[in-house]
């Protein structure tokens, strides 16, 4: 039976209890006997019986009291020192688990994340030191994270200013004059660090809950069919198919319309750069789609490429994830686009899913609620 640290201090204290009342009894009854025995040898003798009754149960009891008062007195102390010793044992015991978190949580203090207690227990103390686990296992997984945020932000920064650098030292080492074409490749790259700090900027505002929505009644079908006819052209270019399927328009659902375009344009941004020449790219839009005793629209990306594996699936949407990590940065994107796009799809309130597999193609599935932002 799994007993909480309150029902346990109860029955600890009910046994304590319990020996010490039963053990005085005991000891009190065999005391009894052996002074009544006691009192047969030392003072029952002939000057004792030849005094009448009363003044027999007089010395009787006047020999029992003061025989009485000293074993009371050392009982008293006796059971005294058991209490304590039992109590301080009985506190020890309800307290070890927590003076093992203690220990824990200075060291958490002193930076060490590396820090898991056992739990030995299923009272409210085992359940402590599991979300204490669990907090130490995220702090180490968002200390991991910002360090690798840190080094793939200087990563990133770095390409662009090494290539402004050093156009800029061959300008002032020359002295001549500037021509177009070396202004337009500087600003490629200034256009580029732009767009990379304004993606981190709306991506943190995102994860902090904090991004702002201009939600208004959109007809997603109608957006969707648009959007794929605005990247048909570079499909095309690639030597792909991409086609848009609904079962039913229009489709009504409350948005910011130019989030929600950012959604689809890098899901079909990614499949078409990731699927080979000669693929096909197909967008499935659904009505009504009931999951966990919710109704959403379900709009599929699915394409032919080149599949995710399996062991990366976990690690899709987090920031800069690439799953090659020998694909070229200027074919594999900065990384940010899907995290950007779970993140949005999840502020309007839905979520996104993906199911995939090498050399065998990959499907996105986006989830958004009916009627709601």
């Amino acid at each position: 039976m799994r007993l909480t640290v309150r029902q346990k201090i109860f029955v600890y204290i009910g046994l304590l209890v319990l020996i010490i009342g039963g053990a005085h009894i005991v000891t009190k009854q065999v005391y009894m006997e052996t002074l009544f025995d006691q009192f047969r040898k030392d003072e029952i003798n002939a000057s004792y019986l030849n005094v009448p009754p009363e003044e027999q149960i007089d010395i009787l009891k006047t020999y029992v009291s003061d025989k009485m008062q000293k074993f009371a007195l050392g009982n008293w102390v006796v059971f005294v020192a058991l209490g304590l010793f039992f109590s301080l044992w009985i506190s020890g015991v309800l307290t070890r688990p927590l003076r093992k978190l203690v220990a824990a949580i200075e060291r958490v203090a002193q930076g060490d994340l590396d820090v898991n207690v056992p739990v030995q227990s299923k009272d409210q103390y085992g359940k402590v030191i599991q979300t204490f686990n669990d907090m130490t296992l995220r702090l180490r997984e968002a200390e991991d994270a910002r360090r690798r945020l840190v080094a793939d932000v200087a990563h990133e920064l770095r390409t662009p200013l090494s290539i402004m650098q050093l156009k800029l030292e061959n300008v002032q080492q020359t002295g001549q004059d500037v021509p177009p074409e070396k202004l337009l490749r500087l600003h490629d790259e200034v256009i580029r660090l732009g767009l990379l700090v304004e993606d981190l900027h709306v991506l943190s505002l995102a994860e902090a809950g904090r991004l702002s929505l201009d939600c208004k009644l959109l007809d997603l079908s109608a957006r969707l069919e648009q959007i794929v006819d605005d990247v048909k052209m570079e499909a095309e270019e690639n030597g792909l198919e991409l086609r848009f399927y609904s079962n039913t328009r229009p489709i009504m659902v409350m948005a910011d319309a130019r989030r929600i375009t950012q959604v689809f344009i890098n899901l079909l941004t990614n499949a078409i750069r990731y699927t080979p020449e000669g693929g096909k790219i197909s967008v499935l839009m659904e009505d009504k789609v009931l999951d966990r005793n919710a109704a959403y629209t379900c709009i599929s990306v699915i394409d032919t490429g080149i599949g995710i594996p399996s062991e990366e699936l976990g690690y899709l949407f987090d920031r800069f994830y690439r799953v090659e990590k020998a694909r070229s940065r200027n074919t594999g994107g900065t990384g940010l686009g899907l995290s950007i796009a779970h993140h949005f799809v999840r502020a309007h309130g839905g979520f996104i899913r993906v199911v995939s597999e090498s050399e065998q193609g990959t499907t996105f599935n986006v989830y958004l609620p009916l009627g709601k932002c």
